[in-house]
């Protein structure tokens, strides 16, 4: 007879883990390593969860290696208002282009997508929450038309939590009006307008022109709204429905025209460009 097996049990400390090395998933506390969710584009592989990414690895994931072409790269915000508060305005511009490399929280250019030639912008959530002020709404304004020039499909990957940038005021909202009528000019001359909507799509960029696409495509549970759920209970004092806010159930109720897994992203932009642009 065998005897017992020994066993040597080694506890492993949290900070035993190296930093930088694994990620816990948001959507079923699944731990996992940052490699295999960066090969499956940043999407648990457990529970499909999708990470928020930067506008960057957007542009990777869609438009082909080598063809993008970036427009008004050097355009910066300015602290217009002089705006003051527990951080100033030039504060969060600086630490937030140190943290992401973004001179502003969007990126606009041309460039390939299945061999078809596109105009893109894709909004940045990390960059103050992706609002908009002057420079990004200059900056989609300025694609939007060049889309128009030359005749060519716009996609719009919003992912903004922060909808109009409240530290330059009354120049932030007007980016809203402006943005819509470039969009309006582009649909004027029966152009395809796809607008993409991700976790987070809220407030002045959900109610200019993220909403405006002709077609309107969701990643899976993404919020997409004006006003948070939180802030719409307190103000009517009622249970909002389970899952309010969410793709799914905006699809349900007719806002949006499909979810669409973010693998699947490229083929199905590129089938509909296909279908009504070629």
């Amino acid at each position: 007879m065998f005897g017992k097996p020994k066993y040597t049990i080694v506890k492993i400390k949290k900070k035993d883990i190296p930093d930088g090395l694994c990620t816990k998933c948001e959507g079923c506390a699944q731990i996992i390593f940052n490699k295999q969710l960066d090969e499956n584009m940043n999407v648990c592989p457990k529970c499909d969860y999708h990470f928020i990414i930067g506008a960057q690895k957007r542009i990777e994931l869609l438009i082909e290696e080598g063809t993008f072409e970036e427009f008004d790269a050097g355009l910066r915000p300015k602290d217009i208002l002089n705006f003051k508060g527990p951080k100033t305005y030039v504060q969060k511009i600086q630490e937030d282009q140190k943290t992401t490399g973004l001179l502003d929280a969007v990126i606009t250019g041309s460039g390939l997508l299945d061999k078809k030639k596109i105009i893109i912008a894709v909004t940045d959530s990390r960059f103050i929450m992706g609002s908009m002020g002057s420079v990004v709404g200059e900056k989609i304004t300025r694609a939007i038309e060049q889309a128009t020039k030359l005749k060519l499909p716009m996609v719009i990957i919003s992912g903004s939590g922060g909808g109009a940038r409240m530290y330059e005021g009354m120049f932030s909202l007007m980016q809203m009006a402006k943005t819509s009528a470039a969009l309006a000019k582009h649909k004027n001359k029966g152009l395809l307008y796809i607008s993409v909507l991700t976790n987070p799509t809220m407030a002045g960029i959900m109610a200019s022109f993220a909403s405006l696409g002709d077609i309107m495509i969701a990643e899976p549970k993404a919020l997409i709204g004006f006003t948070g759920p939180r802030v719409i209970e307190q103000t009517i004092r009622q249970k909002l429905p389970p899952g309010f806010q969410r793709s799914e159930f905006l699809l349900e109720h007719g806002l949006i025209d499909m979810i669409v897994h973010r693998k699947q992203l490229k083929t199905t932009l590129s089938q509909f460009i296909d279908s009504f642009a070629g």
